[in-house]
């Protein structure tokens, strides 16, 4: 059974790379990866970076103006550093242009974050929790009146509402606690790429757990992780461009044998077969190099091509 018969897989857009990013590259893998059947399209937000790195709504915009059925996501945005109206009005916005399509993932972000952009520690989670719950309000209601401990507002509407009922609001963080908070608060989950293997296998259950105490349907809810990764029928040529990739942006070669997949097109689908075991129903697959290229060789692992 090939492996896209068993969850579906994300592509992420070339977004953050060492070397400047051409837009013929996010254009053809948009494309591309639409037309071989990916589920969803991701980017990351990366605002104050040493690489080169694009604001997440523009470049899904983008993307969403050169295709017509794909999912567009971002995992993740770091919320605390944003104005939850202004949040609300741009994620509303992508969702119309794109006739339905946005995926808004969030975290609360370290504490750097919230340093470089003069926000408080204190009442980081609080602030995280009031920031979901007006988002959504502005989502659902033609006006909303809140007076929270960040945040006021009265008899407020935007200016152009999501298509989706309910625009999709996942999580992406590791702590414990922030795992059960996402299973109260999230409609998904997805692990970071920079986390390793073993830090999912440990999640999974967690979450699962917390998804029952909380009433909800571990089946029936999302459980993802984004993979850097890189494939060649060499396995030295693949390790090498994720080794080079993780050196450069994250300046953390182990994570290239910890977080990171990479070897022959065999090679990479046992690892990718063994996070699915782990209890993942989703994957973002997220090539460091050679888009297209990686693009089109992981599209015949896991059985698109």
């Amino acid at each position: 059974m090939a492996l896209k018969d068993l969850i579906p897989f994300g592509m992420s857009l070339p977004h953050r790379s060492p070397e400047p990013i051409g837009m013929d590259a996010v254009r053809a893998v948009a494309v591309r990866a639409e037309a071989l059947g990916f589920r969803d399209l991701w980017v990351t937000e990366n605002t104050l970076d040493r690489v080169t790195s694009f604001d997440p709504v523009v470049v899904l915009t983008y993307a969403a103006a050169v295709t017509s059925r794909i999912g567009l996501g971002a995992s993740v945005l770091v919320l605390p550093v944003h104005d939850p109206r202004m949040v609300a009005h741009q994620w509303a916005t992508l969702d119309y242009v794109s006739d339905g399509r946005a995926l808004m993932g969030v975290g609360i972000g370290q504490p750097r974050h919230l340093q470089e952009f003069q926000i408080p520690g204190e009442g980081r989670v609080g602030r995280f929790r009031e920031q979901i719950e007006l988002i959504r309000a502005l989502w659902s209601q033609e006006k909303t009146t809140h007076h929270g401990r960040f945040y006021d507002l009265d008899e407020a509407g935007l200016g152009v509402r999501p298509v989706q009922r309910r625009l999709p609001i996942w999580m992406g963080v590791g702590h414990p606690d922030a795992i059960r908070r996402a299973a109260v608060l999230a409609d998904g989950w997805m692990g970071a790429g920079g986390s390793s293997s073993e830090d999912f296998r440990r999640a999974v259950p967690l979450l699962r757990a917390a998804l029952e105490r909380a009433g909800r349907d571990p089946g029936g809810f999302p459980i993802s992780k984004r993979i850097f990764i890189a494939v060649d029928d060499n396995p030295d040529v693949a390790r090498a461009d994720l080794a080079r990739w993780y050196g450069e942006v994250y300046r953390n070669p182990e994570g290239t044998d910890t977080s990171g997949i990479h070897g022959t097109p065999r090679q990479v689908a046992e690892q990718l077969q063994a996070m699915i075991d782990a209890g993942a129903n989703h994957l973002l697959l997220n090539p460091v190099c050679r888009y297209v290229g990686q693009l089109e060789a992981l599209a015949e692992v896991v059985g698109l091509a």
